[in-house]
């Protein structure tokens, strides 16, 4: 298969930067990731760091690799059924072990799911148009979905927006503890996320998915367009985008973060920014791509885009070892948190640039691909 290094690269920026967002899952209560006022109060700092982060990095980096990922799944339609079906149903194998025992905030099993929904109409589906119009449409039902579960709810928040003393206490005690404890609870916000894909962000996530196979198809995320049209691009992408998810931004925090607006209706201006921003990143990365690509760092990104798998896995090690094994767990906030995230970048840079001088592909992925050989009956030679 055809490796795409522009994509290599835009898929390692899209594993680093989720770490930015996940390194307040793994250090703070899971109320803080889209609530900074979950103590009932808020200091400047953290208000801030909220802000920019939301503007910049919550859910765009979720959204590239979600675009990504379909682009994948298109470019593995030629290998066949049986052999998609294994790749995904692996995917959901190992994202339920990562969900389970690991790390409750695993995408993986979301993205296998999804995938062995909506693979069928990327090889079913002959016009690039209406595979872009269907995924666009997805989304837009699921940013829907978020408007109606505001109008249903009770203007009361949930535990979940707004955890007391109890809650806090007892998540720290089960996450530091870890074993049997922690799988239940793990067991307990697994179901309540497929509640959740099934309902409202399965839609967004396929849509993503049939957007990135789309464009994969017409060559834009392939980089066959010019440079210059990159470049256009990108400013109108982000200008719309940051256009449409900063008034959300400024809403939220005039309101003081309340649950019914924060926590649905001003959701779905972010939700609505992200695709643009995401692929305004994109359109960064291709439109400058002949002077990123004469860069050392881009080569090392381009590693860790080659082992994402790889390098998603290993950002749940090293967090969940530092934040509960050795009880760095709520002793950090958001400001200080993103601290971490150079370090980790380093860990996951190195690895790869050492790893993939050594092997074709990152441990878990050949792992994966070895695996659903098996599974697809195919012999060692088809593969290659």
């Amino acid at each position: 298969m055809q490796r795409y290094l522009a994509l290599d690269f835009i898929r390692g920026c899209a594993i680093l930067g989720i770490l930015l967002l996940n390194i307040v899952g793994f250090g703070l209560p899971s109320a803080a990731y889209l609530n900074p006022a979950w103590q009932g109060e808020i200091s400047l700092s953290d208000a801030w760091t909220w802000a920019v982060m939301d503007g910049l990095a919550q859910l765009k980096f979720l959204t590239l690799f979600a675009l990504l990922f379909g682009a994948g799944l298109h470019m593995q339609i030629p290998r066949g059924s049986r052999w998609i079906s294994a790749r995904l149903s692996l995917l959901v194998l190992l994202g339920l072990i990562h969900a389970l025992f690991f790390w409750e905030g695993d995408i993986l099993l979301d993205y296998g799911l999804i995938g062995l929904v909506i693979w069928r109409m990327l090889r079913e589906v002959p016009s690039n148009r209406a595979l872009l119009q269907t995924g666009a449409l997805l989304y837009l039902v699921g940013c829907g979905v978020l408007l109606v579960f505001g109008a249903i709810s009770s203007p009361q928040p949930s535990r979940s927006w707004l955890p007391g003393v109890a809650d806090l206490q007892y998540e720290r005690y089960w996450k530091l503890l870890g074993g049997w404890e922690a799988v239940q609870n793990r067991l307990d916000h697994l179901s309540s996320s497929l509640m959740a894909l099934a309902s409202q962000y399965g839609w967004q996530l396929a849509g993503l998915m049939l957007i990135g196979a789309a464009l994969m198809r017409t060559g834009w995320l392939s980089g066959q367009f010019s440079v210059q049209h990159y470049r256009r691009a990108a400013v109108i992408l982000l200008s719309v985008g940051w256009l449409i998810a900063i008034p959300g931004i400024i809403g939220q925090w005039h309101l003081g973060w309340d649950f019914i607006w924060s926590g649905f209706y001003l959701q779905v201006p972010r939700d609505v920014a992200s695709p643009f921003l995401s692929l305004g990143y994109a359109a960064l990365c291709l439109g400058f791509w002949p002077q990123i690509a004469a860069t050392r760092i881009s080569f090392a990104i381009q590693c860790v885009g080659r082992m994402a798998l790889s390098n998603y896995l290993l950002q749940t090690l090293i967090c969940t070892t530092l934040f509960y094994r050795f009880g760095l767990f709520m002793k950090y906030d958001r400001l200080q948190l993103l601290v971490f995230v150079p370090p980790v970048w380093l860990v996951n840079i190195l690895f790869s640039v050492l790893w993939l001088r050594r092997f074709r592909q990152g441990p878990m992925e050949w792992l994966w691909r070895k695996l659903t050989a098996l599974a697809a009956g195919k012999s060692r030679n088809a593969i290659q």
